[in-house]
């Protein structure tokens, strides 16, 4: 089958590719586009490694076709920041708290946490935990994480995600 052309929005930037009917969003982004933040961890939607937001909503890259995200706008971790320099407030608290060790999930939890906080700044440990729910972390047992969301959510450094 000859492959289709995706038009999409990356972090700001308007890009193509020739993708098969089965090519994911993952591949696309981390092939493609060279933005390995975008981690694959299990490839069944089951760890958040993943998690980008696709026109505003975060979704799993690795089951979502990328002919599903044809013309739509994708922020990866790449984009979360508003600078290249500066960290975003997220990105902040969670080196703050000690929310990174090994890093691989770390990603897909600020993405989600970017959306959480844009719906809910304000949001409670249960709705933060709701939020990471489709999240595994094997490293940090999730406390050092949560905490790093609150701090962000509570207006502390930050406080303007």
């Amino acid at each position: 089958m000859k492959p289709a052309i995706v038009h999409l929005t990356v972090n700001g930037d308007r890009c193509s590719a020739a993708v098969r009917p089965s090519t994911t969003l993952a591949e696309v982004l981390r092939d493609e586009l060279r933005l390995t933040g975008t981690k694959v961890g299990c490839g069944t939607g089951d760890c958040g490694a993943c998690t980008v937001l696709l026109d505003g909503r975060s979704v799993n890259a690795c089951l979502t076709l990328a002919l599903e995200a044809d013309g739509a706008e994708v922020t990866t971790i790449e984009g979360i920041a508003s600078s290249g320099e500066t960290l975003h407030p997220l990105q902040e608290a969670f080196v703050q708290h000690g929310a990174v060790q090994c890093g691989f999930c770390t990603p897909g939890m600020i993405v989600s946490a970017v959306e959480l906080l844009r719906h809910s700044p304000g949001a409670s440990e249960a709705e933060i935990r709701h939020a990471l729910g489709g999240h595994i972390c094997r490293c940090t047992g999730y406390t050092k994480i949560v905490e790093a969301i609150e701090a962000v959510a509570r207006g502390g450094p930050g406080s303007e995600a």
